[in-house]
């Protein structure tokens, strides 16, 4: 676990027990506060996906959250792995500011129960 680049497992406070830090598809109390996220995140994703996300925005599917990166470069390679990635941005400030909650995970990734099409940018058109 210590040498795993994504750093995505955390371990429990007395150190017997491991946990992913997101991507859960069984409900499990993460205990993360909500957090302040950066004016803007990012989603990577390929082309097939964005009539859907268009349509519906970025729905968090069977999983707790939909997952968010700090910074295109992250977005970049969690899109590349379906294909050629499709870079989306998400006004996070004004979601927040709309009353949206946000979290953060130790490795760095952002959690929200979805974003609506509305706060998304960067369509492949644009």
């Amino acid at each position: 676990m210590a040498t795993s680049p994504k750093q995505r497992f955390a371990l429990s406070d007395g150190g017997r027990r491991i946990r992913a830090n997101q991507g859960h598809s069984i409900t499990v109390d993460l205990g993360y506060e909500p957090a302040e996220p950066p004016d803007v995140l990012f989603h990577g994703t390929v082309a097939r996906h964005l009539p859907t996300i268009r349509d519906k925005g970025l729905l968090r599917m069977e999983r707790h959250h939909v997952h968010l990166s700090p910074d295109e470069a992250t977005a970049r390679i969690v899109g590349g792995r379906q294909g050629k990635p499709v870079i989306l941005r998400i006004n996070a400030r004004t979601m927040r500011e709309a009353g949206h909650l946000f979290f953060v995970t130790p490795n760095g990734v952002w959690l929200t129960d979805g974003v609506p099409s509305s706060y998304l940018s960067g369509w492949s058109d644009e």
